[in-house]
């Protein structure tokens, strides 16, 4: 951990807090430069890059690639003693966010749950809407006769989408399986979300982890 602070702060140096501004200063600085190959040594000097510090970069890019597993799984782990009910034993949990092989991210002897910790940014949100509606669609199939609830940061968004005309086509062209899962069960029946979900809507709980898990509702 104290070898992660370091990383963090030598690229700090060099980036501040918006790597953005600080790159365009630096574009904006280097044809001012005269002196050639020594002048460019050291303005780099100056400005703390190195080779160090593309090696330090290359790190930080590596852990970043698993911080979606990071904070679902942290977001499972804070929120379990605000959602867990006195004596419910847990039967499995899966932590790791994407394909982990387990059907919910947990599983116990009341309920079934799956979690999704999303920033939605407005604008095109399709592929949070699939990910969304398959996790509806796989608490909805579960036949354990257990509470199906489906956790979110925000509920809004979720909802309106759910209520909304976007073509099941659409939602489900990007995962062959659910599809024909999908259209084994109901066949032409549906031609859009929010007709699907208007009518199964109370088979799945749908919940906000802002009023349930406080440190969400400081996010």
């Amino acid at each position: 951990m104290a070898e992660l602070i370091e990383e963090l702060k030598a690229i700090r140096t060099v980036f501040g807090d918006s790597p953005t501004d600080a790159i365009r200063q630096i574009e904006w600085r280097l044809p001012q430069l005269n002196g050639g190959r020594k002048a460019i040594n050291d303005f780099l000097a100056q400005i703390s890059v190195s080779p160090a510090t593309l090696i330090v970069a290359l790190n930080l890019k590596q852990i970043a690639g698993q911080v979606n597993v990071m904070i679902h799984a942290l977001g499972i782990l804070i929120s379990l003693p605000h959602i867990l009910e006195e004596d419910e034993a847990i039967e499995s949990v899966s932590l790791g966010a994407g394909n982990t092989g387990k059907k919910f991210d947990l599983v116990t002897d009341r309920r079934v749950a799956e979690f999704k910790f999303i920033r939605w940014r407005g604008g095109s949100e399709s592929i949070r809407q699939n990910n969304v509606f398959k996790d509806f669609l796989n608490l909805l199939w579960d036949e354990s006769g257990k509470r199906r609830q489906l956790f979110l940061t925000r509920t809004e968004e979720a909802i309106s989408f759910l209520n909304g005309g976007r073509a099941l086509s659409s939602v489900l062209s990007k995962n062959d399986t659910i599809k024909a899962m999908f259209e084994h069960r109901y066949g032409t029946e549906f031609k859009n979300v929010g007709e699907f979900y208007r009518k199964y809507q109370r088979a799945v709980e749908i919940l906000d982890l802002r009023s349930i898990t406080p440190v969400f509702g400081d996010i």
